[in-house]
């Protein structure tokens, strides 16, 4: 977690109270509520990794990993909302030009959702782009006030292709010109409002649009010259870890008050509770441990002005991809440990449980990537994107 000596330490501190009182709210409504978002955003934890020249703090990715995990840690929905905003808008400097970010970025309430994936369609016209598409998965969109989203570029009607294959870009779209449907109906991380984003024929000027696979970052800093798909891959870990240090604290509540039936004993005297809490422990801390180390070699890369190799890449992908999928076996064993309790809807477990294993699904840390990354140490090409 974060030390007490970081500045965004004592305002999450004071937003604890704030997320907790919200969190049966935005459950049922299955989106954060305006004064949590908003909260978030007021306290800066949103522009973690801005660059300091736009009003943000231009972190170390080890501390957004740090403050995605702190929120986290008390409702995963809006650790994983939060981690949406803070590699949205930090993205986005590496690749706008600041002239163009300015205006956008002095709103203290300034809040961006994000989905890259290709699923639109971008067509050239005098000035930008017409931008039309259904993205799924579009986290924290009722919060957000603009819309960042990926198409593949079109012309003459059709898809344009490179020597990579489908040409994409970005766009940047103001919520207000777009229409959420409701998709989310869902269990796992039920309150992320992470709804569908339907775009109509919708102008975006030149300016708001960019090609992130092929351009070249404009912001200065070893942050911006961090692999992109690192950079979307290691925030992933903040919730997945925060969830996991959630669900120990809650266990080791439980185990300390519970006496199972049919036992004078609590169940923390029980062989299988003590077990489970020391493996969850020993999952968790091997799990942030790996991925910190391969934050820091990749960072200490670029800090010098030299490319990351594809070793370094997939080594951190399998280390997030790991941690993801490591930490859903953690809160297994607490859960199976619990007992009947952990079925409860008023016991937090239940809901650790349901929102870790959509940390797993998610494309930049599911287990898929493991034979990709497994070519790449085996001296071969990954035939991923990603690496």
């Amino acid at each position: 977690m974060l030390s007490e000596s970081d500045p965004l330490s004592h305002s999450i501190n004071d937003l604890k109270a704030v997320i907790e009182k919200d969190i049966d709210q935005a459950e049922a409504q299955r989106h954060l509520t305006t004064e949590v978002a908003n909260a978030m955003a007021m306290a800066g934890l949103y522009r973690v990794a801005v660059p300091r020249s736009l009003g943000g703090l231009e972190a170390h990715p080890i501390n957004q990993i740090k403050t995605i995990e702190a929120i986290s840690a008390i409702h995963g929905s809006t650790g994983w909302n939060l981690m949406i905003g803070i590699e949205t808008m930090g993205i986005l400097c590496a690749f706008y030009e600041p002239a163009s970010l300015q205006a956008l970025y002095s709103d203290p309430n300034l809040i961006i959702s994000g989905s890259v994936n290709p699923v639109g369609k971008a067509t050239k016209v005098p000035g930008g782009y017409k931008v039309s598409g259904q993205w799924p998965f579009v986290s924290g969109i009722h919060n957000a006030a603009y819309f960042w989203c990926q198409s593949i570029v079109q012309e003459s009607g059709k898809p344009l292709k490179d020597a990579r294959g489908y040409v994409f870009c970005e766009s940047l779209i103001p919520v207000r010109e777009l229409e959420i449907i409701d998709t989310w109906q869902v269990s796992g991380m039920r309150a992320s409002g992470s709804h569908d984003a339907l775009v109509k024929e919708v102008f975006v000027e030149d300016k708001f649009v960019c090609r992130m696979q092929t351009q070249t970052p404009t912001a200065p800093g070893p942050l911006y010259q961090m692999p992109i798909y690192s950079r979307l891959a290691y925030n992933k870990v903040g919730v997945a870890t925060g969830i996991t240090m959630k669900a120990i604290k809650s266990f080791v509540e439980l185990a300390t008050q519970k006496k199972p039936r049919g036992s004078a004993n609590l169940l923390k005297d029980r062989v299988e509770a003590q077990n489970a809490v020391a493996d969850a422990e020993r999952i968790l801390g091997s799990a942030r441990s790996y991925v910190f180390e391969q934050v820091t070699d990749i960072w200490d890369t670029v800090e010098n002005g030299d490319l990351p190799t594809d070793r370094q890449k997939a080594l951190l992908q399998l280390a997030c991809s790991g941690a993801a999928n490591e930490t859903v076996a953690a809160i297994e064993k607490l859960v199976s440990a619990a007992g009947a309790s952990a079925n409860f809807i008023s016991n937090p477990l239940e809901r650790c449980l349901r929102d870790i294993g959509v940390v797993r699904q998610h494309i930049m840390v599911s287990p898929q990537h493991n034979p990709a990354i497994g070519r790449v140490l085996l001296g071969m090409e990954s035939g991923s994107i990603l690496l």
